[in-house]
């Protein structure tokens, strides 16, 4: 049984880009589609695609990375933990290195960058940190 499966999900891309992998495959879930479509949304992803495999669907993500090969993704860290979560208001949610980074927030409105959240006046749980 898996604890914590977001940190797993942000492992499984952080080693991927470390070894400059273009796909990764883990299982499918409805918070992991909501973090792939914000990678997605924000750029830090070409496309994610669900596949129908036995016993459970997987969820193949491809990486992005720059012209000459370099990493979009230099770190993603997991803020809210399954032992201390952390929330934080709209107000509260500054741009990371300047507006290069984003935070994915799990909100009312579902799974959204710190972009959106701030336009759509939305708070929540934040759930990872990348840049």
């Amino acid at each position: 049984m898996m604890t914590d499966p977001i940190a797993d999900m942000l492992t499984r891309i952080r080693n991927a880009v470390r070894i400059e992998r273009t796909i990764i495959d883990m299982p499918a879930s409805n918070i992991r589609r909501g973090i792939a479509q914000v990678l997605k949304d924000e750029g830090y992803i070409w496309e994610f695609e669900e596949i129908d495999t036995v016993p459970a669907k997987t969820l193949r993500l491809h990486l992005k990375y720059g012209p000459n090969g370099e990493r979009l993704i230099t770190r993603i860290d997991r803020v809210s933990k399954p032992g201390r979560r952390v929330y934080s208001k709209y107000k509260e949610l500054k741009p990371i290195l300047g507006g290069m980074g984003i935070q994915i927030l799990s909100t009312p409105k579902g799974v959204v960058s710190d972009r959106k959240a701030r336009t759509e006046k939305v708070g929540g749980e934040v759930l990872a940190l990348i840049h």
